[in-house]
C-alpha cells in the first residue's frame, strides 16, 4: 500500500460578503491561558491576519506594496471591546471593512464572531486607525490601487460604487 499524495492546501483568504471580508479562525491551544480562554492580546494577532488576508484577497500584498511602492502601513491605534470570551477549539470569524479614508491613513472596522452550529455570536469588536508611511516612517498619501481594491469592503462608498 502506497501513502496517499496531498497536494498543498491554499492559503485561506477568506470571502467578501455583505460588504465584509470574512475569515474563518479555529481556536488552538496557544491562543488560550490555562483556563482555556482565548488570551485578550491574542485577538489583536486574529485581527491583524484578517487585515493582511482582507488586502490579499483583493491582490494587495504587503510586502510586493513595500518593494513597488515603498507604502508600508503601520498601526496607529486600536480600540478593543471585549463582549463574550472565545474559548478552546470555538471556530471564529474574524469580519473586516474599511469605515473611513482619510488622506494618509484609513480605519479598518474588525469584528469577531463565533460560530455554534446554527447560531453565532458577536464577540469582540477592534477598530484599527492605519497609516501609511514611506520607508522612513513619514506619512504618505494611501495609494489610489488601495483604495480602489478595497471598495468590496468600504463602508464609505455608496453601495455599487
Amino acid at each position: 500500500m502506497t501513502a496517499p499524495v496531498f497536494a498543498p492546501l491554499p492559503p485561506t483568504m477568506g470571502e467578501v460578503r455583505d460588504g465584509w471580508h470574512r475569515l474563518p479562525l479555529r481556536v488552538i491551544y496557544a491562543d488560550t491561558d490555562a483556563g482555556g480562554v482565548v488570551y485578550h492580546a491574542n485577538y489583536l494577532n486574529f485581527a491583524e491576519r484578517a487585515r493582511t488576508e482582507m488586502l490579499r484577497a483583493v491582490g494587495i500584498v504587503p510586502q510586493k506594496l513595500y518593494d513597488e511602492d515603498g507604502t508600508l502601513f503601520v498601526v496607529r491605534s486600536a480600540e478593543i471591546d471585549y463582549r463574550a470570551p472565545a474559548r478552546l477549539d470555538d471556530a471564529l470569524e474574524v469580519r473586516s471593512r474599511v469605515t473611513r479614508f482619510g488622506g494618509a491613513s484609513l480605519e479598518i472596522e474588525q469584528q469577531v464572531w463565533r460560530w455554534e452550529h446554527t447560531d453565532s455570536r458577536h464577540l469582540v469588536t477592534i477598530l484599527v486607525r492605519l497609516v501609511c508611511v514611506d520607508p522612513q516612517f513619514s506619512p504618505q498619501r494611501v495609494p489610489d490601487r488601495v483604495r480602489d481594491a478595497c471598495a468590496p469592503y468600504d463602508a464609505t462608498r455608496p453601495e455599487g460604487k
